[in-house]
C-alpha cells in the first residue's frame, strides 16, 4: 500500500477507463449477529440458523465481501460456541454466496479460550477474528435503554458485565494463533486499544504473524479506546508506524457511530465493517431491519469519496487467503 493509499490523499479516481473501474476497492464486512446484542433489542436480530444464513445472503448481495459470522441458541437467542451450532450455517453461506466467512473466536467474552477456539480449529475458515488483548468489556449501560427483556439471561448478560474482564492473555492469543493458524486459516486481528497494536506488533516480531495484517481497529465499546476523530487518527497513525506497509486496516464503530467511524477509515484510505453485531441502528431512533441497510448507507459514503466495494476476490487477494476450497465445511 502507498503512502497516497494510506493516507487518502490520492487523487479523486476516475469512473470507469477502457472497461476497467478505476476507484479504490474498500473491503466490507458485515457482522450479521454478534454475542452483545440481545433478541429483546431488536425484533430483526438474526439468531436461528435460518436467519443468520438469510442474513449473511442479503449482506453479500448488498456487497460484502466479508461475512463475520457468530452462533446463537435457536431458542433463546444465547450466544453459542459449539461446534454444532456452525453446522447449520457455514456450509449453506459457502454454497450461497462467494464472500470470504470470517469466524468468530472472540465467542462471547464470558467464555473461556477453550470454547472460543472450537468452531475455528474444527472447520477452518480463511479467516478468523482474533481480539489482541485482555481488557473491560461493559455492556451494562444498555440496561437503562430496554425496559424488558423476554429471556432471563439477557439481563444478567448486561448486569456481570459490571465486573467481566474478557481475557486475551499472550499465552491464550499465542495458542488460538498455533491452533488455528496450522490448518491455513489467517486473521482478523481485533484491536480494541493501542495496546492491542503494540501486542500484535509483538507477535509479528516473534515470526508468528506474517503480513498482509488485516487489522480491525474497534472504536467506542467501554472498556476500550473512545469514538472521538482522534482516537481514530492515532490508531491509524500507531499502526502506520509499527506496520508500515504490512497490513490493510479496517474500522468499525459501536452503536451510533457505526457510519461516522466508517466514513473516516475510507477517508483515510481504509476499509470498514458494518452490521447488526455492532449497530442496530440505521439512523437515529430507526432500527435496521438488516445488516445490508447499513452497507446500502456505507456505499454512499464509499461513492462520495471516489471508491467501491472490493469483491470477495479482491478481499482474498488483498489478505492473502488461502480461498474457500480449502475450508473444511
Amino acid at each position: 500500500m502507498t503512502k497516497a493509499e494510506r493516507t487518502g490523499t490520492e487523487s479523486p479516481a476516475s469512473p470507469k477507463i477502457a472497461g476497467q473501474d478505476k476507484r479504490r476497492p474498500v473491503i466490507v464486512t458485515a457482522a450479521l449477529t454478534g454475542a452483545i446484542h440481545t433478541p429483546s433489542m431488536s425484533p430483526y436480530l438474526p439468531v436461528t440458523p435460518e436467519e443468520i444464513v438469510a442474513e449473511g445472503i442479503r449482506a453479500a448481495q448488498a456487497g460484502a465481501a466479508v461475512l463475520h459470522v457468530h452462533a446463537r441458541d435457536p431458542e433463546t437467542g444465547k450466544p453459542d460456541q459449539s461446534v454444532a451450532a456452525f453446522a447449520d450455517i457455514l456450509p449453506k453461506l459457502k454454497a450461497q454466496t462467494d464472500c470470504v466467512i470470517n469466524v468468530t473466536t472472540g465467542g462471547s467474552p464470558f467464555m473461556p479460550v477453550e470454547e472460543r477456539v472450537q468452531p475455528v480449529a474444527h472447520y477452518g475458515p480463511e479467516l478468523a477474528s482474533l481480539n489482541m488483548g485482555s481488557m473491560n468489556f461493559g455492556l451494562f449501560g444498555m440496561l437503562d435503554r430496554y425496559d424488558t427483556f423476554e429471556h432471563a439471561w439477557e439481563r444478567e448478560h448486561l448486569e456481570n458485565s459490571r465486573d467481566l474482564a474478557f481475557r486475551n492473555t499472550f499465552k491464550e492469543i499465542e495458542y488460538i494463533l498455533t491452533t488455528c493458524g496450522a490448518r491455513g486459516t489467517r486473521f482478523e486481528f481485533e484491536c480494541y486499544d493501542i495496546s492491542h497494536l503494540y501486542t500484535l506488533k509483538h507477535f509479528l516480531d516473534r515470526g508468528l504473524v506474517t503480513g498482509p495484517l488485516f487489522v480491525q481497529s474497534v472504536f467506542g465499546l467501554l472498556g476500550g479506546i473512545g469514538n472521538h476523530a482522534e482516537d481514530v487518527m492515532m490508531m491509524r497513525r500507531t499502526a502506520d508506524r509499527l506496520f508500515g506497509d504490512q497490513y490493510v486496516w479496517s474500522v468499525l464503530g459501536a452503536g451510533a457511530a457505526q457510519q461516522r467511524i466508517a466514513a473516516s477509515s475510507v477517508a483515510m484510505g481504509g476499509n470498514l465493517r458494518v452490521g447488526l453485531e455492532d449497530s442496530l441502528w440505521k439512523a437515529p431512533g430507526k432500527l435496521a431491519t438488516t445488516s445490508a441497510e447499513q452497507i446500502e448507507l456505507a456505499k454512499g459514503t464509499l461513492a462520495a469519496q471516489g471508491c467501491r466495494v472490493a469483491t470477495p476476490a479482491e478481499a482474498r487477494e488483498m489478505l492473502a487467503l488461502k480461498g474457500k476450497d480449502q475450508v473444511n465445511f
